[in-house]
């Protein structure tokens, strides 16, 4: 199965590409290859921190002012 793919060009900087050009090296691995697994691991994590956005949407909130009164109410400041 052929992935079809796009060609973008993305500016680095001199640091950051000659540590990935060394990584690229070392890993027998292309730069664009190593760069799509860093984005899809960010957005794999971004789809994860948004569902337990959707998970947690029905739990109460507490303001910050709140929090505070509470927990010297309950002598922990």
């Amino acid at each position: 199965m052929t992935t079809e793919t796009k060609r973008s060009t993305i500016y680095f900087d001199a640091q950051l590409h000659q540590a990935l050009r060394l990584k690229a090296a070392q890993s027998h691995r292309s730069i664009s290859d190593i760069v799509n697994d860093a984005v899809k691991a960010a957005l794999a994590e971004d789809q994860e921190d948004l569902a337990s956005f959707d998970e947690r949407v029905a739990e109460p909130t507490i303001t910050y002012e709140a929090l505070l009164e509470d927990l010297k109410a309950h002598g922990k400041l």
